[in-house]
């Protein structure tokens, strides 16, 4: 919790759940990406966290920006992003949106199949595209591979083909998963994209950028590698693999950018016991996985937890979110434990929620309105 969030929480009377995030800290967070990987142009990935003032600042950074949407690029755009610094990274787009981004100015496309690269070739003719290829996912705690990217082998022909169509065949792509734990998986992912994009080179294909994707991690309960320890495994492979001929670089930070900038405050609505004796309680919170808490499905996201009783006698808790579904149950298995004071009425507080949670909230689940959003 940065010192501004803390006073806010302190003078302000906040309805719950609510979500506080210190915009500064997302500026302090992108500085400090773009001092590790100077080479790598930034393309903040939207669906972290579209709301309009985290955008408005990343504009006079002077970041670009990944879109999934075409909403999220009328979000960019409003926000005073100029089109061509927003990629339509989304490998799975209406030819409607690709239209519209297209009128709109973008001219980068994401794709990793036959029919989708199709589509752009006539619905966004000449525009620069590049390929995702499916790679690992080991040490992600929110995997992505099995639904984006195609083989290596594959890849090169889509490029080849790319070009036959009148695009641009810009570039590569691949992701690691998102909250990637580990620097390998990227040292192990350029090694194999080093090499095709040789290869169509050596073929007369102009390609020329490779994405890195996003991944890079928030701490949550763990500690994860610094920035600083990604860029070095990055830039050491790339180096490794394209000698002093370097490709364009981008990354599409999300969570590093925003994650640990918010705080989301929540009313404790219940504390109970399935038998007196059962040393276990069950804790409810007014927020849960349909009120913004989705990556805590499979407890792969494993939040902070501070509360007004901190120091205290604590004990073995189940935490779980106030619908009447018994799929809204936030942790079970990961052995959190909470003081034994904690008690209804208690104000708590989830650390580094500034990702990933108010776009994942429900409109109106069981009558309960979406979490309210300060950016401060």
């Amino acid at each position: 919790m940065t010192p501004k969030i803390a006073r806010f929480l302190t003078t302000q009377v906040l309805a719950t759940p609510c979500l506080v995030l210190d915009i500064d800290r997302v500026e302090e967070n992108f500085h400090t990406l773009r001092a590790a990987m100077p080479l790598a142009s930034i393309y903040y990935a939207v669906k972290a966290n579209p709301a309009c003032p985290v955008l408005k600042r990343l504009v006079r950074l002077n970041s670009s920006f990944d879109a999934a949407s075409f909403e999220e690029i009328e979000m960019c755009l409003a926000a005073g992003a100029l089109p061509e610094r927003v990629s339509f990274g989304n490998t799975i787009k209406k030819v409607s949106a690709i239209q519209r981004a297209h009128a709109a100015g973008v001219d980068m496309f994401a794709f990793d199949c036959a029919e989708e690269l199709e589509k752009l070739a006539e619905h966004a003719p000449g525009s620069r595209v590049y390929c995702r290829i499916l790679v690992e996912n080991a040490g992600a705690d929110w995997p992505l591979s099995r639904k984006f990217g195609t083989s290596v082998g594959q890849a090169r022909a889509l490029m080849v083909q790319a070009a036959k169509l009148g695009l641009d065949p810009y570039g590569l792509s691949f992701h690691v998963g998102s909250q990637q734990t580990t620097t390998a998986a990227y040292e192990a992912a350029i090694g194999p994209v080093a090499m095709l994009f040789t290869d169509l080179r050596d073929s007369g294909v102009n390609v020329r950028m490779v994405n890195l994707g996003g991944g890079f991690p928030t701490r949550y309960r763990d500690e994860v590698p610094t920035i600083d320890r990604f860029a070095d495994a990055i830039m050491r492979a790339m180096t490794a693999h394209f000698g002093n001929a370097l490709p364009e670089i981008l990354v599409e930070p999300g969570r590093c950018i925003v994650g640990d900038a918010g705080v989301l405050r929540t009313e404790v609505v219940l504390v109970s016991r399935r038998e007196p004796a059962d040393p276990v309680r069950w804790v409810y919170l007014d927020v849960g996985r349909f009120g913004g808490l989705a990556e805590t499905e499979g407890e792969a996201i494993k939040y902070r937890i501070h509360t007004p009783h901190d120091g205290g006698q604590s004990g073995p808790v189940v935490i779980a979110g106030p619908t009447c579904d018994g799929a809204d149950i936030l942790y079970e298995r990961n052995n959190y434990r909470l003081p034994e004071a904690l008690a209804s009425g208690d104000q708590i507080d989830l650390l580094a929620t500034g990702a990933y949670v108010t776009t994942y909230a429900s409109q109106r689940f069981n009558g309960f309105a979406p979490l309210a959003e300060h950016y401060i």
